[in-house]
């Protein structure tokens, strides 16, 4: 019997701890599951004998070695500054490890070690980073096999509420950590290439320059560009290409919206607000906005939104930031951390909701002297609060390479991602028996003169 050990069993672990738990008796695995949540983790593991919900702090060596030691494969699901603490340990004990996190600098100084130990650290092995990789490069090859040459390539994805559940003016409802979504951008200036070009987009206008796009039966979409789509040159071989860009999926509304925002200063999150726990929703905005006599708090943000944007008002109101009968409660918070708590008030998912991710996948190429486009694009609506289309395109990925490691399917060592044949084709065939999969259409550009 192999032994599996799961450290982290938040929202996203869910469905990958299923897929795990209904493979256990076949494949002979017996899972060992860390969470600071023991009722939680005793409530998924309930019926099957091959499981162990243990709580300890997985943040400490002492606590968690001698766990890691004695597992044949770890999965890392602790945020993902830990990773390295624990690749570490694995490395020591010769044990694979598996993440969802982009793979660090610190993380790649890991890849030599990795492979003396003759172990696997599978990285970006999830939604976004996982399956992006995996069915980007599942065309990049294909375009690569018949010997075309691709010129562009755009990919986006984002998580969204599903639309039978979309019923508020900003068209979205949080599916991952409210805290990211609110600092969205806040890293830097967004990079990336644009016919040959660099091109670079301040934080102040990211949610302002964006890309447009139409998925057939699930209506407009506009993606907002990632902090760095540079890098993935190099990742998925990509040199020469003239147009390279990655993005987050929103709602048209939803981007119009949160720009006004960041334009008040209302995303800021450097520093304490005076009296913060005091203050009303109203009075935050008010905060923003400056001091004129005899003009309400309303009619000074209509002066702010000007004319060209004022079919946004609807979307404050609703939102409840004229609001002034309830205080936030919350002492020496910044801007944004009240932002947060404001949108949490209004656009959480409820108990009945289901959220939706959705991908999208662009290609430009030249194949036989003739221009073409190869459109990919993937929709996958959750089950429910547990397992939610976050918690499966997260989780799955994982599971399945889980399962190929144990098996020895992977041949791979050392420090790496999901980005070779050997190992996104399974996943990827696999994927769809649960749901997830892409509808790839081609077509011809055509030429105007």
């Amino acid at each position: 019997m192999k032994t599996i050990l799961v450290l982290g069993a938040g929202l996203s672990a869910s469905s990958m701890i299923r897929y795990l738990l209904n493979s256990s008796k076949q494949e002979g695995w017996s899972l060992r599951i860390v969470d600071r949540d023991l009722k939680r983790v005793e409530k998924l593991v309930q019926g099957f004998s091959e499981a162990k919900a243990l709580s300890f702090n997985a943040l400490d060596r002492n606590e968690r070695i001698g766990e890691i030691e004695n597992a044949d494969l770890v999965i890392s699901m602790l945020p993902a500054r830990f990773h390295v603490e624990i690749a570490q340990d694995c490395i020591t004990f010769k044990k694979n490890l598996i993440t969802p996190s982009y793979i660090s600098e610190e993380m790649r100084g890991l890849d030599q070690q990795a492979k003396a130990a003759g172990i696997v650290i599978m990285n970006e092995i999830g939604v976004d980073p996982g399956i992006d990789h995996m069915s980007a490069m599942k065309i990049i090859d294909h375009i690569k096999d018949v010997n075309g040459k691709l010129n562009s390539f755009k990919s986006f994805c984002g998580g969204l509420v599903a639309e039978e559940y979309d019923d508020n003016p900003w068209r979205y409802k949080f599916t991952w950590n409210p805290r990211n979504v609110v600092l969205a951008g806040k890293g830097g200036t967004a990079m990336f290439l644009d016919n040959h070009q660099f091109k670079y987009i301040p934080y102040n206008r990211l949610f302002d320059r964006l890309d447009r796009i139409t998925i057939e039966g699930h209506g407009k979409f506009v993606g907002y560009p990632n902090r760095d789509s540079l890098s993935y040159k190099d990742t998925y071989g990509l040199d020469g290409i003239a147009t390279l860009y990655r993005g987050t999926l929103r709602r048209p509304n939803f981007c119009k919206g949160f720009n006004v925002f960041i334009e008040l200063g209302m995303t800021d999150d450097s520093f304490p607000m005076t009296n913060a726990e005091a203050l009303t929703p109203r009075d935050f905005l008010n905060a923003f906005l400056p001091y004129i006599p005899n003009l309400s708090v309303e009619q000074k943000f209509k002066y702010f939104l000007r004319e060209d944007r004022m079919y946004l008002y609807d979307q404050f109101e609703w939102m409840g930031i004229f609001g002034s009968d309830k205080e936030f409660g919350f002492k020496d918070a910044t801007p944004a951390q009240l932002l947060e708590k404001l949108m949490v008030r209004k656009m959480s998912l409820a108990e009945d909701d289901k959220d939706m991710l959705v991908m999208y996948h662009e290609f430009e190429f030249e194949h036989e002297g003739k221009s073409k486009k190869i459109i990919s694009s993937m929709i996958n609506i959750g089950e429910d609060q547990t397992y939610t289309a976050m918690a499966n395109t997260v989780g799955l990925p994982l599971a399945i390479a889980a399962k190929m490691i144990l098996n020895n399917q992977i041949e791979t060592k050392g420090v790496t991602l999901p980005i070779n044949k050997e190992i996104y084709e399974p996943i990827l065939a696999e994927l769809s028996e649960h749901g997830i999969m892409f509808n790839e259409q081609e077509q011809e550009i055509e030429e105007y003169v």
